[in-house]
């Protein structure tokens, strides 16, 4: 697994997820109470949410650096989809073992309270999994190369977005 996550666009994918991460953790620390998410590809990442161009660039440039620095923890964030995806496939599959076997509508109902406990239990033993997954697969506290060509606000829908684009 080690190689097919070090070719070239699933690592710029990764690096790129880190920094977007990064830049949403020191925008989140700027500007509490505003409400930022994130999408990243192999050519940068956007970044929504109702901040100016200038302040999202100078987020961007001090989470790169910090992520340079050492700060790889800052690619680890609590709102990342790795964590819902996780938990969710845990619930999902926590609630199916609940009604494993149940052939009848009855046995289905008596069986939802066990359902609901195991779904429960999975989504509490999963949290710590979403951040493995994040720090080991799908993001990299490493930027290497990596640098940002062009931070570009992008305006008309019903959010702020900011494009950022990244070489390396």
């Amino acid at each position: 697994m080690p190689g097919f996550l070090e070719s070239p666009v699933i690592s710029r994918i990764r690096r790129n997820h880190g920094l977007e991460h990064a830049a949403i953790h020191v925008l989140s620390q700027r500007f509490p109470g505003t409400s930022l998410a994130g999408y990243s590809d192999a050519g940068g990442f956007w970044l929504l949410g109702d901040l100016e161009t200038e302040a999202v660039a100078d987020g961007v440039t001090a989470a790169l650096m910090r992520l340079r620095n050492g700060e790889r923890n800052l690619a680890v964030y609590p709102g990342c989809g790795t964590n819902y995806a996780a938990s969710g496939i845990a619930a999902g599959l926590a609630a199916g073992l609940a009604f494993w076997g149940a052939r009848r509508r009855r046995d289905w109902l008596e069986r939802l309270p066990l359902a609901g406990l195991f779904a429960t239990i999975a989504l509490i033993l999963a949290q710590p999994l979403g951040f493995r997954l994040q720090e080991r697969f799908t993001t990299s506290g490493a930027p290497g190369g990596l640098r940002v060509t062009m931070v570009m606000r992008h305006d008309g829908g019903p959010v702020t977005a900011h494009r950022i684009t990244t070489e390396g």
